[in-house]
């Protein structure tokens, strides 16, 4: 069983291990018929959604009850982030520690398929696809405001007026004018009605605008915006991690960047491997000069934040598990030689058949 310390890797600075092309080596003369391989340590995308609500005061605020008959209002600028939704993608890395060789003789039609960093994920057999989905994300939800819009539709005399309260009821008598006009034109009893459908459009849109515009003098606005980051890290052993952090002002951060409250990733092993056993029940041997795989332990994965648990999911991980091999010959039968797939998050055997 190994133990490391967490390895973090922040976006931008691993985006290797993302959407990986895969090759096809054969043994040649110009490798000396020897074709080198790695295995993988297990490691988490993770994909944190985080949603920043933004409220902006209503100016006129204190007389929303006495001309909108309205008290439910936004009183005070304010800011608020917090963590939405999170989603944990597995990947293998190459682990340098685990480089092996697969010594082949001259005329071998044996052949290995690779990642780009050389994880071994097939042979004699097209890989597995390695793919990432993609998370989509709602930019923002509602409009943003500065407050002062309502300024846009107002005239001197609300300019000139010399307290609030005249201005808040002049607001108000606007606003009345504004939704009665709306009213007249769907009715068609305006005085002034369009000439087609698209200038009624038109016409009922800019309306729109300015009943907004209005009511969020009375009201207030708010809006939320949403972000999505991504970090990656390598948790080789169990315990407590920070994944990165949320900042009031910055939003996501790094971990490293204490400005805000941390995202935990937690890791526990729940089961331990055991040696493959052979028809009779007893422990495998393994072979000489073996292709090598992992077979992984379980461990559970969970995210929280703020004592909230986001997230929790068992997932093999190689780190948690050990080596074992296959017998090289069954590679290089001539009359039946067999296949293989790997698991490239892994390095664990997905399947073992013979080539017809």
């Amino acid at each position: 069983m190994k133990s490391f310390f967490f390895s973090l890797i922040f976006l931008g600075s691993f985006l290797g291990i993302q959407a990986q092309q895969t090759k096809l080596l054969t043994a040649e003369k110009h490798n000396e018929y020897g074709l080198v391989y790695s295995l993988p340590l297990t490691g988490f995308k993770i994909d944190v959604v985080a949603v920043k609500k933004t409220e902006v005061a209503a100016p006129f605020f204190k007389y929303s009850k006495i001309f909108t008959s309205d008290s439910n209002v936004i009183s005070e600028n304010s800011t608020e982030w917090d963590i939405e939704t999170v989603k944990i993608t597995p990947f293998g890395a190459p682990d340098d520690q685990n480089r092996f060789l697969m010594q082949l003789k001259p005329g071998a039609t044996t052949f290995i398929g690779v990642a780009e960093d050389g994880m071994l994920l097939s042979i004699n057999k097209e890989p597995l696809e390695i793919s990432e989905e993609e998370i989509s994300v709602i930019a923002i939800e509602g409009n943003r405001t500065t407050g002062k819009e309502y300024l846009e539709f107002m005239n001197e005399d609300f300019i000139s007026a010399q307290s609030s309260y005249k201005q808040a009821q002049l607001l108000a008598e606007e606003l009345t004018e504004i939704r009665e006009a709306k009213i007249s034109l769907t009715r068609g009893t305006a005085e002034t009605m369009p000439t087609d459908g698209r200038q009624l459009e038109i016409m009922l849109e800019n309306l729109d605008k300015q009943e907004q515009a209005l009511t969020n003098a009375f009201k207030g606005s708010s809006w939320k915006e949403r972000t999505v980051k991504s970090f990656y890290i390598i948790p080789e052993e169990e315990g407590k991690s920070v994944v990165c952090r949320l900042s009031l002002s910055d939003g996501l951060v790094n971990a490293d960047d204490y400005s805000g409250d941390p995202l935990y990733l937690s890791l526990k092993v729940v089961e331990e491997p055991t040696v493959p056993v052979d028809a009779k029940g007893e422990e495998k041997k393994l072979p000489k000069d073996a292709v090598m795989y992992c077979i992984p332990g379980l461990a559970e994965v969970s995210l929280s934040f703020g004592g909230k648990e986001l997230f929790q999911q068992v997932f093999p991980m190689s780190q948690f598990g050990f080596l074992f091999g296959l017998n090289p010959t069954l590679f290089t039968d001539k009359k039946e030689p067999s296949y293989a797939l790997f698991d490239p998050t892994t390095g664990a055997l997905v399947e073992l058949g013979t080539q017809k």
